[in-house]
């Protein structure tokens, strides 16, 4: 006998060899790319996006008001600072602000694109087999025919098809099986629902970069260019320079502001003359929600208001006609306003400046010795004014608001109050020094604004396409029926199984009643045919025709 030798141990197997530095910082980044490209973060993304917005519209910012920023740190000079340490009063320019606008972007083209893509492929791609068991399906019966399984079968194709079904007939692993699909609009809506919202930000972000704004107060007889240094308030986008403003001017010829019986203002209309890179110019009537529209931009009426007219006559018999500035409202129910008029030159060898601070009150009476409004018409126009000499301070380097005085010329006594005074059109004052001030009139000024928003036709489709993608989303439903053909049990005729599958819609059993209700007559009319006509079954000629020669 020949010994046999002892089996040789098996080789321990070797661990598992570690991934590369490579392949983990690729995990890594890969797992956080699904992480951001994950629906729910993008829906987390919007809300803070929303949420982030909120200081923008709770807090002045600096790109519509530089002014009541200033106010604001002035009048909080604890809390202010701290606010404007966390971009607070620049919300749509933070940091902060863009990185959740970019991790948003980014985490829509991740997750809406891919299911574009594969949408797009489900359009080609027939319905599926049919589940084995039909009668585990949501919806689902069988009936019994005396039709063949392939004629059967038809009657369903048939009626499938009439309810815009797409049909795929097949030999299936269980035998003949019809599968029908329809309401791909539904997921078609869905991703028309988030590339519209993606082209929706992408406008808003774009109006953003290269759009600009600026308002300001024209009255009667007076015009501006588009320059931002001719603005009383102006935004800009990053992206914008002051080159890129088009060269468009505008002159207010005339101003009409209607009002109800109630004294509210029923339409602002404004007659201007505007014209576009140095061609002749143009008349036109522009509205509150009748802009003019030229070369991108358009010019809105958002306000009105008055402006009083005052001449000044020097000792010396030099006069200054003609001098207005517009007073701003403080009760927009009777239009009692509030302004100055700052005259910083009287003249050759005058170095003193002057200027008249007050309320103008549209249909003026005096109640208690105190001027106000009645009527925001300009039935009776009255001022009551204060005039001041000195020094205006217009020269200091320091920004001061073209609507007040600066208190503190006051407080330092460079500037003076030489005369207090109530005038009616026509009346007038005499200074110490001898001048005279005359309410001269009153005329109406418009607050003009131009905006230039290039993303707001991109905007406005974007915004159409997200409401069809979201009618889409709730109107139509993804339906599939299945059908599968078998002898029936006693060995005569034919059981019909169909079964259906309703995405969207929790209500599915009247549309499937219905459609087995028409089946069941359309194989009871197909089995009911005369067998006598053989025509209609396909079987040879009728009996009074003859067959034609084999």
């Amino acid at each position: 006998m020949t010994a046999t030798a002892p089996p040789r141990p098996a080789a321990p197997a070797s661990p598992p060899s570690p991934p590369s530095p490579g392949r983990r910082v690729a995990g890594r980044l890969l797992r956080w790319w699904r992480q951001l490209t994950a629906m729910r973060t993008a829906l987390i993304l919007l809300f803070l996006l929303a949420v982030a917005a909120i200081p923008g519209s709770l807090l002045p910012q600096r790109s519509l008001s530089q002014s009541d920023v200033a106010g604001y740190l002035a009048e909080y000079p604890t809390l202010g600072p701290w606010l404007d340490r966390l971009y607070l009063f620049d919300v749509f320019s933070s940091p902060w602000f863009a990185a959740i606008y970019l991790l948003l972007f980014i985490s829509l083209i991740g997750c809406v694109v891919p299911r574009a893509i594969e949408h797009g492929r489900s359009l080609f791609t027939p319905p599926p087999t049919a589940p084995r068991h039909l009668q585990r399906l949501p919806e689902s019966a069988a009936l019994t025919t005396s039709l063949a399984g392939p004629a059967a079968l038809d009657v369903v194709e048939e009626e499938l098809r009439v309810r815009r079904f797409r049909v795929v007939r097949r030999e299936g692993r269980s035998g003949p099986e019809v599968s029908a699909e329809k309401g791909y609009l539904r997921e078609t809506g869905n991703v028309l629902f988030h590339l519209s919202l993606l082209a929706l930000l992408l406008g808003l972000a774009g109006g953003k970069l290269w759009g600009y704004e600026g308002s300001i107060l024209v009255t009667e007889g007076q015009g501006f260019c588009n320059a931002f240094q001719q603005y009383d308030t102006h935004r800009s986008g990053p992206l914008v320079d002051g080159e890129d403003l088009s060269r468009l001017c505008v002159d207010l010829d005339d101003f009409q502001a209607e009002y109800e019986e109630n004294l509210t203002a029923a339409s602002y209309t404004a007659d201007i003359s505007w014209e576009l890179d140095g061609a002749d110019p143009v008349g036109t009537t522009i509205g509150v929600n009748d802009p003019l529209r030229v070369g991108g931009d358009r010019v809105y009426v958002t306000g009105h208001g008055f402006s009083p007219v005052f001449s000044i006559t020097r000792p010396d018999g030099q006069t200054f006609t003609d001098l207005s500035a517009p007073f701003l409202p403080a009760d927009l129910g009777t239009m009692l306003s509030q302004g100055v008029l700052k005259v910083p030159d009287l003249g050759a060898g005058s170095t003193e400046q002057l200027a008249i601070e007050g309320f103008l009150a549209p249909t003026g009476v005096l109640q208690a010795g105190v001027l106000t409004s009645i009527d925001p018409q300009p039935l009776d126009p009255q001022v009551g004014i204060d005039v001041y000499t000195g020094y205006l301070g217009l020269d200091s380097g320091l920004p001061q608001s073209v609507y007040a005085l600066d208190r503190e010329q006051i407080d330092r006594g460079l500037l003076n109050r030489v005369a207090r005074t109530n005038l009616a059109i026509g009346e007038s004052t005499t200074l110490p020094d001898g001048t005279v001030v005359t309410f001269s009139g009153l005329k109406e000024f418009a607050a003009l604004q131009v905006s230039h928003d290039p993303g707001q036709v991109w905007v406005l489709g974007a915004s159409i396409a997200v409401l069809v993608g979201l009618l889409g989303m709730l109107l139509v439903r993804r339906e599939r029926v299945f059908a599968r053909s078998g002898p029936a049990p006693d060995g005569g005729g034919t059981v019909l199984s169909i079964g259906s599958l309703t995405r969207g819609s929790a209500d599915t059993g009247p549309r499937f009643t219905s459609l087995t209700e028409d089946v069941q007559a359309a194989l009871a009319a197909r089995a009911d045919a005369p067998a006598s006509t053989p025509a209609a079954r396909g079987h040879g000629p009728a009996p009074d025709e003859e067959a034609p020669p084999s």
